[in-house]
């Protein structure tokens, strides 16, 4: 198997697993059309790709550095994922129909704002290295790709499959979003804001 289609089925596993990422970009997807929630899924794609890339080239130095301050990442991504949830519990249902205003008609502010929230959200849970050293060593694959346009191959691989994942969702949420009333995007804007506060709650507790 070559190291671009190793990246891409290792990209699409890690994106893959609902949490408090796939829960925003669900959310975004939901209330502000399939195109805000893409852009939010590249964030997460790119914060993927940058970890698949540490781990891929085995730098060691760099993991050690993430791992000793993983508590700060980890009192960060928590503080950032309760605002998240309480603002989300506090915003009203946009108009279903946006998942169909095109591109150049979107705000470039508030797509900027979500891939980055993503990408800032993504780097601070410095499990996702380990996820991907864990793999790597286990499959081989980092030994296989070595450096070089090999390990490139990989990392580009992980961001296309994670990417990819988050096209299928935002697509699926988007079409989901202009089927609902009303009162079911606030259903789910209230569920999925306690669901994702839950979470920067429960993060921050692990700390103590």
């Amino acid at each position: 198997m070559s190291p671009l289609v190793q990246g891409l089925v290792i990209g699409f596993s890690i994106a893959a697993p609902v949490g408090p990422i796939g829960l925003l970009c669900l959310r975004r997807s939901l209330a502000d059309g399939r195109l805000a929630g893409f852009v939010s899924g590249l964030g997460a794609a790119t914060a993927d790709a940058l970890y698949g890339a540490v781990a891929a080239l085995g730098l060691t130095a760099i993991t050690r550095v993430l791992l000793d301050h993983r508590a700060l990442l980890q009192l960060g991504g928590g503080v950032f994922l309760l605002y998240l949830g309480l603002a989300t519990l506090r915003a009203k249902p946009g108009d279903a129909g946006r998942a169909e205003t095109p591109l150049c008609e979107a705000k470039a502010g508030k797509l900027s704002a979500a891939y980055f929230s993503l990408v800032g959200l993504t780097l601070a849970n410095p499990l996702t290295i380990l996820s991907f050293v864990g793999i790597f060593a286990g499959l081989g694959v980092g030994a296989t790709a070595g450096g070089g346009w090999p390990a490139f191959r990989l990392v580009l691989g992980v961001f296309l499959g994670s990417a990819a994942w988050w096209l299928l969702l935002s697509s699926a949420a988007g079409w989901l979003g202009r089927q609902l009333a009303h009162g079911g995007l606030r259903t789910i804007n209230f569920a999925s804001g306690l669901v994702i506060a839950g979470f920067g709650a429960w993060q921050l507790a692990a700390l103590i």
